[in-house]
């Protein structure tokens, strides 16, 4: 008779779970009209999705397997739930055009993480990421929904930003535009270190002192910040090859 083994491999795909059960969640609470309910619980799966990745570094449990279910949670509770809480928040009055916009979010989402999936070539390394990371676009319009929702529709002016907003941050999703991954503090020197520690406590003041509506500020910085220098990278490389030629 074998004897049962344990794999560490069961609690970071335990962290995924949990992930997936909240973006499940999250769709549930959104289709009974309980919009706030819906944008915590993609937090959670966001804070569920960070929490997988630490605990399989921490044991060492990487795996191909991991990474796969990681992107089938993502697109539940990253793609299929923030689209979802969108329309059925707002775009429902658009009819089928609202449904086609919406949709984009899930559509470009997975494409996002096929990419991913497919580039992916040493799972053990954390590279910055190419394209704007599903949980970010996700996380953006959950915020929006948490700080901007009266109850029946997203105020103004921020509703008039909720379609540019789905067109931009889909297209981003599957941009070539670089967005840094969190970095290893072994690998920082002391002068980084310190300076991450500071921007970490100012962000973690500025969200407490707003009661949580800066978040929503930080993540666009970062998702504006990663454009920006794309541009600035575009232009100083064309002139060093202008120069150069």
């Amino acid at each position: 008779m074998k004897k049962l083994t344990f794999s560490k491999a069961f609690f970071p795909n335990s962290a995924t779970a949990l992930n997936i059960i909240c973006g499940f969640l999250s769709i549930v609470y959104a289709s009974n009209s309980e919009f706030k309910i819906a944008a915590l619980l993609i937090f959670s799966a966001a804070f569920f999705d960070l929490l997988d990745g630490i605990i399989a570094r921490i044991t060492r449990s990487s795996s191909m397997f991991g990474v796969e279910l990681d992107s089938l949670a993502d697109i539940i509770s990253f793609g299929a739930a923030p689209a979802f809480l969108i329309y059925k928040s707002y775009l429902i009055q658009y009819g089928l055009a609202g449904i086609l916009i919406s949709s984009l979010l899930v559509v470009f989402g997975a494409f996002r993480l096929a990419r991913f999936n497919v580039q992916i070539e040493d799972i053990s390394t954390k590279l910055d990421f190419k394209g704007l990371p599903v949980p970010v676009t996700a996380i953006t319009f959950a915020s929006i929904i948490l700080f901007y929702h009266n109850g029946i529709t997203i105020i103004k002016p921020f509703s008039q930003a909720v379609i540019p907003l789905v067109l931009l941050l889909s297209f981003l999703m599957v941009s070539n535009i670089r967005y840094n991954a969190v970095p290893k503090v072994k690998y920082l020197n002391t002068f980084s270190k310190f300076a991450l520690i500071l921007l970490s406590l100012a962000a973690l003041l500025s969200i407490v002192l707003t009661q949580g509506v800066a978040f929503f500020y930080l993540v666009l910085t970062h998702i504006v910040f990663g454009i920006l220098r794309y541009l600035y990278e575009f232009v100083f490389d064309q002139k060093t090859s202008r120069q150069l030629t």
